[in-house]
């Protein structure tokens, strides 16, 4: 079978022959139809991420039909559409599975990290990493949602935010984008929050009720003036304004954090004190997540907008992806 393989960190995909996986018995094989590329394959191909063996063929945004199962996977029939997300399958023995929180498992699994992913014609994944597409969803609309989509959608749904709370999105890109059209069909008044005013347009025709341009306006102040935010989702990894933007809370508001990045944003401690407000982070989420995330979106016609390659221009693909220069998700299509 075709592959994009990482042969060593540093380098560049390479496309390979290799052989088709088997199926072990908690498993699944997979024929892939596409694949999103995701800011996080940089922590594959540039060796990142500690403790992972080389070659590798990355990719955690699966989308394909079911070829195979192994006889522990039966529920999965063969050509059934099924995905692959971040969380890539867990150990079921550790304290945090034993609590039944999975996406923290201290064993767990990443789909193109912890062995091969989506950047392949066939792969193989553990029975529980597994989850349903509806057939409302195109494949290649369907896998950005398996991380990006996931990530927005579980992450604000967990929050305290009520229908009609403030909700604020700051960065319209990758995740924000997703994350405006969530906040919006979940009920709350949402603001997008950019430094680009050509972003206006498109976030009110993604659903948000109020645009702010934070290079022209204090974001925190025009917040106040709307009554402080429920919750900001900070999605755009701008250190600077994620720390600024937090004096926008009101009332035990929640800086949720969703931007990964290694740098550090400051956040004084009698901000939060007064009106107990907070600072979080949310990891994603399971198959299970990821199939409430997929028919949410299904239901309200959320779906990400995608720039689609074939797997032979990969390298072209992931250049678009990690600069930036895409709207707003790349996706590996296969014939």
């Amino acid at each position: 079978m075709k592959a994009a393989q990482v042969k060593e960190a540093g380098k560049d995909f390479e496309l390979v022959d290799i052989p088709k996986p088997e199926p072990a018995a908690n498993e699944v094989l997979i024929k892939v139809e596409a694949c999103g590329i995701c800011h996080s394959d940089a922590m594959v191909k540039d060796g990142l991420f500690p403790g992972i063996e080389y070659p590798r063929v990355p990719g955690h945004e699966v989308v394909g039909i079911v070829e195979k199962a192994g006889e522990n996977a039966s529920q999965w029939e063969v050509g059934m559409r099924v995905g692959v997300g971040w969380h890539g399958g867990h150990c079921f023995t550790c304290e945090a599975c034993r609590r039944g929180d999975f996406i923290n498992c201290e064993n767990g699994k990443i789909a193109g990290i912890s062995y091969d992913g989506g950047y392949a014609e066939y792969m193989t994944a553990p029975q529980e990493a597994i989850a349903n597409i509806p057939d409302e969803l195109s494949s290649e609309e369907a896998a950005p949602l398996l991380c990006a989509g996931i990530t927005t959608f579980n992450s604000l749904r967990n929050t305290d935010a009520k229908p009609g709370d403030l909700v604020a999105v700051q960065g319209i890109g990758g995740l924000g984008h997703l994350a405006v059209q969530y906040a919006a069909k979940m009920g709350f008044k949402t603001v997008a929050i950019s430094t680009s005013d050509d972003k206006e347009k498109l976030a009110k025709d993604l659903g948000a009720h109020h645009f702010i341009n934070a290079k022209k306006q204090n974001a925190a102040e025009e917040l106040q003036k709307m009554g402080g935010a429920r919750v900001i989702v900070a999605t755009a990894p701008n250190t600077n304004i994620i720390g600024d933007i937090a004096h926008g809370l009101g009332l035990e508001g929640n800086l949720l954090v969703l931007a990964a990045t290694g740098e550090t944003f400051e956040v004084s401690p009698f901000t939060l004190i007064m009106g107990r407000k907070k600072v979080s982070g949310w990891p994603s989420g399971t198959a299970k997540d990821s199939e409430d995330t997929l028919d949410f979106s299904a239901m309200t016609g959320t779906t990400p907008m995608i720039e689609t390659y074939p797997l032979e221009k990969v390298n072209e693909a992931y250049d678009q992806m990690i600069n930036n220069k895409a709207r707003f998700r790349v996706v590996l299509k296969f014939k």
